[in-house]
């Protein structure tokens, strides 16, 4: 059996990134350790810091009752309420905001400032797109859709921004934006999609197009993995999306002749490597 494993699998520059610091606070082991929120998006992950000590809180009410320890601001970022809370407790913070993702809100702030409406591509329920969001105003909204775009009803005389979730699909991006700039608004289209989000499925989906079944490794509440889901489903109709090799019905796989992996941006490479080693070895 051919196994094909995309080089863009895995953890992304961002999420390595904060990860890292995560272990590393845990060395200094000075002050109780929290993150708001899970770190990044693979229950693996989580439950190992959980193990080493790490809390998670969850709620702003939480990280408001929060007077002490060090309080680790996740890749996917968060608003500038969040901040304030933390500062106004004394609380130490230790920011592993992904820099694309910190581009975003200095655009957003910038941006709504400026007097434009931001419109922001992506899931309104993802935490990377609400602190997005917490970095502009009122007019500040979240669209998925040109449907949704419709329903705003803004005002032809309005001013817009429009950005992107980073790990949003770049084909169903670029398709809104050429809706969107038909119509008669002056707008400020930023392309703030990740480089590496979109090298990863446009790697996903030519490895989906050359095997006969694909497995996508990565948390259940991954959006860039399901994104790559979606994709390779397109390109192969034999695609699961697992989060570890115990998640694989070895039947999916025991008449194929080839194999396809790839990986979320919250996968870690010993999950890849495992799931790798037991197609190639026991199938």
């Amino acid at each position: 059996m051919e196994v094909i494993v995309a080089k863009t699998a895995g953890f992304c520059f961002g999420v390595k990134r904060a990860v890292e610091k995560v272990y590393e606070q845990i060395e200094n082991g000075k002050k109780p350790i929290y993150t708001y929120g899970p770190i990044i998006h693979n229950e693996e992950v989580v439950r190992d810091l959980s193990e080493k000590g790490v809390g998670v809180i969850d709620t702003k009410e939480d990280l408001a009752a929060l007077k002490e320890g060090v309080v680790v601001i996740r890749s996917h970022g968060v608003g500038k309420e969040i901040y304030d809370i933390l500062e106004g407790n004394g609380v130490e913070i230790v920011d592993a905001t992904c820099p694309f993702v910190k581009k975003i809100h200095n655009i957003v702030a910038e941006q709504s400032a400026a007097g434009r409406h931001v419109i922001i591509v992506g899931d309104a329920k993802h935490p990377e797109v609400q602190g997005i969001r917490g970095w502009g105003d009122a007019n500040t909204k979240v669209i998925d859709s040109y449907e949704e775009f419709e329903n705003l009803a803004i005002s032809p005389k309005v001013q817009l921004c429009l950005v992107a979730q980073t790990t949003f699909n770049y084909n169903k991006f670029q398709e809104l934006v050429e809706k969107i700039s038909r119509t008669s608004y002056d707008i400020n289209v930023l392309n703030t999609i990740c480089n590496a989000t979109q090298e990863r499925q446009v790697e996903a989906k030519k490895v989906a197009s050359q095997v006969e079944v694909m497995l996508v490794i990565g948390g259940k509440h991954s959006s860039n993995t399901q994104k790559l889901y979606e994709i390779c489903q397109k390109e192969c109709k034999n695609t699961y999306y697992i989060q570890t090799i115990g998640d694989l019905n070895p039947e999916c796989i025991s008449s194929a002749c080839n194999v396809g992996i790839t990986a979320g941006a919250s996968t870690p490479n010993n999950i890849i490597e495992e799931v790798h080693t037991n197609v190639r070895v026991k199938f």
